[in-house]
């Protein structure tokens, strides 16, 4: 019973001290859709102290960011493609796997192609 105990006062522990007060408030600017605010904040966190928590808050800063772009009504294709593809961009660098950004990745690239334009880099 003691060892149980132990391990789960070890666990516990590990989840409080993983919680990183940087990432919980950017997370909340996310929410509040200040992408750019958590984006910042994120990236000087993440020069300061790399770490996957931080890594992983920044993909989804850049994910709700493009996606945000992409739902734009009011925004026209010229302003929010390049936007959008340059944030999802920025999301596989934090997230190499992350299928919607690729996706998203190569259905604007094939809307530019499509168009006989070239891709924005």
């Amino acid at each position: 019973m003691n060892c149980r105990n132990l391990l789960l006062g070890i666990a516990v522990s590990t989840a409080l001290l993983a919680a990183d007060p940087t990432v919980e408030q950017a997370r909340k600017k996310i929410a509040e859709k200040k992408y750019d605010e958590a984006i910042t904040q994120l990236e000087t966190a993440s020069k300061a102290k790399p770490n996957a928590e931080v890594k992983r808050a920044l993909a989804d800063a850049y994910l709700a960011k493009a996606d945000s772009v992409m739902a734009d009504q009011n925004a026209p294709p010229r302003m929010k493609y390049p936007a959008a593809l340059s944030a999802y961009r920025e999301v596989l660098k934090y997230d190499s796997a992350n299928q919607k950004a690729k996706d998203q990745i190569a259905q604007i690239e094939a809307i530019y192609k499509s168009m006989g334009r070239p891709v924005p880099q």
